[in-house]
């Protein structure tokens, strides 16, 4: 319960720090991987899965703005 708080709360502030991110630069990239994030954090019950799915959103987004999207 701990674990899957703890990184309830990383991935929820990480997301947060995405969509602001991309709010303010007008990117929809790093801004629509925020909201995906906030929403993992609430919606999936397994710590482990939550922190593979945000790392996984991670890559996608330095991924897609290294290309230029």
């Amino acid at each position: 319960m701990t674990g899957f708080l703890f990184a309830s709360l990383i991935w929820g502030s990480v997301g947060m720090g995405y969509f602001i991110y991309g709010k303010k630069q007008g990117s929809w990239v790093p801004l629509s991987a925020g909201l995906l994030m906030m929403a993992v954090s609430y919606v999936v019950g397994s710590a482990l899965l939550m922190s593979l799915i945000c790392v996984g959103l991670a890559v996608a987004v330095y991924l897609m703005l290294k290309r230029g999207f």
